[in-house]
């Protein structure tokens, strides 16, 4: 093993190297190609798409996957292109989520960081408005916060930050718990270190990797908490490229148009379980004391 090691870096040198880290860490490559495919069609989905995704076409309509190469994807019942919906779809699920998500990892962070360190009576009201709001279904809490404040990107990146931010927010409080009880945590207090600085220097490092777990796994739950909302008429308008409205539009005709509700369904599944699967090599990467048994 020495032998080929040396002889591969000796060949190629940095690309070597680099090569036989990506070996060692045992990427999960399925994952990255699809989550890559979603980024790059989300980012360029002007240039991808063959057609405008709301563009009407009776002529066209109700055309199956693999029938034309004008539509390979097939249409819908009004003639939109199935391939140009899905991958406007893509962008803006990844708009909804990554903004989301933000938002989520934030505020949740923030919060999770104050608590842990403050203890007392901050820690008590911050984890009772978190235990609150984790005893509620995640899309009846979207739900609400939706027909309250009326559709719309803005409403509905708020809707999903809101059932996000408890979940870090309990989990950064645990280990802020326990990473404050160190020993150069409690010798920076003793030399009469900021309490805001320490949080920020030593204890945030702390939970820096478990934070990247958490929103690694989250990803995939705020993508079907989007599509859920779009499905039920809550999220984008109706006739919009979501994966959501997709299924929604496919379900009532399904028997006789079954590519309409299975196309968008392969596509959040297989993205669900990309992230679902990035989580757990994250999980097991990052930090060992997570490790599947």
């Amino acid at each position: 093993m020495a032998v080929s090691t040396a002889v591969v870096l000796g060949r190629y040198g940095r690309l070597g190297r680099t090569v036989l880290q990506a070996k060692r860490l045992r990427l999960p490559w399925i994952p990255i190609v699809i989550l890559t495919t979603l980024m790059v069609s989300a980012i360029f989905a002007p240039l991808l798409a063959p057609y405008d995704p709301t563009e009407i076409s009776l002529m066209d309509a109700r055309i199956a996957p693999f029938k034309t190469f004008t539509h390979p994807l097939g249409t819908d019942m009004l003639g939109r292109d199935i391939l140009s919906r899905l991958i406007f779809g893509a962008r803006n699920s990844a708009t909804i989520s990554l903004s989301a998500l933000a938002v989520g990892v934030t505020l949740g962070t923030t919060l999770g960081l104050i608590s842990g360190y403050a203890g007392k009576w901050v820690d008590t009201i911050i984890m009772r408005i978190t235990d609150g709001l984790l005893g509620f279904p995640s899309i009846l809490v979207a739900m609400i916060i939706v027909t309250l404040m009326g559709s719309g990107i803005q409403n509905i990146v708020v809707a999903v930050a809101a059932t996000t931010w408890p979940r870090f927010a309990r989990m950064v409080r645990g280990e802020a718990l326990s990473a404050k009880e160190r020993d150069y945590v409690i010798i920076a207090r003793i030399m009469g270190v900021p309490p805001h600085v320490i949080v920020r220097r030593h204890i945030f490092s702390s939970v820096a990797n478990i934070v990247m777990v958490i929103a690694s796994i989250m990803v995939a739950q705020v993508i079907l908490l989007e599509a859920s909302l779009s499905f039920l008429g809550l999220g984008f308008p109706p006739g919009a490229p979501a994966w959501g409205i997709m299924v929604a539009e496919g379900r009532q005709v399904i028997l006789t148009a079954w590519w309409l509700a299975l196309l968008p369904g392969l596509v959040i599944m297989a993205v669900v379980m990309a992230f679902n699967y990035l989580g757990d090599w994250l999980r097991d990467t990052l930090d060992p004391k997570l490790r599947r048994l």
